[in-house]
């Protein structure tokens, strides 16, 4: 093994730049390079609390991508919307719905230990067939799915139940939910009765760790973590080592990645970038000094309400919101610090493209604001 003063330094611009590009935002993917479903493919899902942020975040990364290619993609059950990773929701093709929801079940298994005291005297193996006999006999809303299991266990705390239906179940948000311009509840039912197959063998960690890596590399162990809610993927890695590269960052972090992974140079120049909010840029390292600088770390949340946000320069730069009736859609930018005009033009190209793909209003306008805690 070698020792941390021989490994390569990766400075934080070079990580930036690395994870940029394998994230599609330092060059966008042409149609003709990648699908909609292999971009949601390489990128591992798209996290998808709301239903917008999973087409925000391919327009920033696909040219010439269309929203009605991703909504005919959850219309045709290729893709679809389910808890995994981190216990939130991510919107994935059918093959990872059915392979990574049941990887990641250890997870799921602590999140359900904390309601332990409002499942007291729950049988769970008997909630999990249940709750998959309703939810199959006819997609349910979770309120619909408490209140049936309440009538086998009245005592339980109510939410619990919920809670548990959903750990113990791969649960698919089922259309029209998520698709797009079109709204509905969020319906449930299990990822194998919604792709019409028996869930698929459990992908391998050590193949979830490449792919990892591939989207988001260079990162440590504690970043595969902080991406997938796992626990103890140190072996994993051990695992790896001999096929893998190894750097450090510089606070000599140890650092994994692909052999041939692009890893750009770090004064590579990086576009400004529009995200949704949550959108897994953002998420998806334990240390995220990498695209987030320090002072900026607690400015992309507001209680539990998550903000849209932008890229200049690679990294963290700013809030955006955007206002639309029929008539106007307007863009308002709210930087954290100062921008030279030069950046403020790029923005205002970035969001006009960006409207120019999702809003159907007669004008559309970008603005800049001032950004207030």
């Amino acid at each position: 093994m070698a020792s941390k003063t021989t490994r390569p330094v990766l400075g934080n611009r070079a990580l930036n730049r690395a994870t940029l590009e394998r994230q599609l935002l330092l060059r966008r993917a042409p149609g003709a390079d990648m699908s909609v479903k292999g971009a949601v493919e390489h990128l591992v899902g798209l996290q998808a609390q709301n239903v917008k942020p999973p087409y925000y975040a391919l327009a920033a990364r696909l040219d010439g991508f269309d929203p009605e290619e991703l909504s005919a993609l959850m219309a045709s059950r290729e893709v679809g919307r389910l808890v995994t990773m981190r216990s939130t929701i991510h919107t994935h093709t059918a093959e990872d719905c059915l392979t990574l929801r049941p990887l990641v079940q250890a997870a799921r298994d602590r999140e359900l230990r904390m309601f332990r005291t409002g499942l007291a005297g729950v049988d769970l193996e008997r909630l999990r067939v249940l709750a998959r006999e309703l939810v199959e006999e006819q997609p349910r809303t979770m309120k619909e799915l408490r209140e049936a299991l309440l009538k086998d266990w009245p005592d339980a705390d109510p939410f619990a139940l919920s809670v548990a239906a959903r750990c113990l179940l791969p649960l698919v948000q089922v259309t029209p939910r998520g698709l797009w311009g079109r709204s509905g509840q969020v319906t449930l039912t299990t990822a194998e009765h919604w792709f019409g197959r028996e869930a698929e063998p459990v992908a391998a960690p050590d193949e979830t760790v490449l792919r990892y890596l591939t989207a988001f590399g260079p990162a440590s162990v504690k970043d595969m973590q902080t991406w997938s809610g796992l626990t103890r993927m140190r072996e994993v890695f051990e695992r790896l080592r001999p096929a893998l590269a190894v750097f450090q960052d510089e606070r000599g972090v140890e650092l994994f990645d692909l052999p041939d992974a692009p890893r750009p140079d770090a004064d590579t120049p990086a576009p400004p970038r529009f995200l949704p909010e949550f959108d897994n840029l953002l998420l998806s390292h334990g240390d995220r000094a990498r695209v987030v600088p320090e002072a900026y770390k607690v400015r992309t949340w507001k209680g539990n309400q998550a903000y849209s946000t932008f890229l200049v320069d690679g990294f963290l730069a700013g809030i955006w919101r955007l206002a639309e009736t029929k008539e106007e859609a307007v863009v308002t930018v709210q930087p954290f610090g100062e921008l030279t005009r030069a950046q403020r033009g790029e923005l205002a190209e970035e969001g006009a493209r960006m409207l120019s793909i999702f809003s159907p209003a007669t004008a559309h306008d970008i603005r800049f604001g001032t950004f207030t805690e």
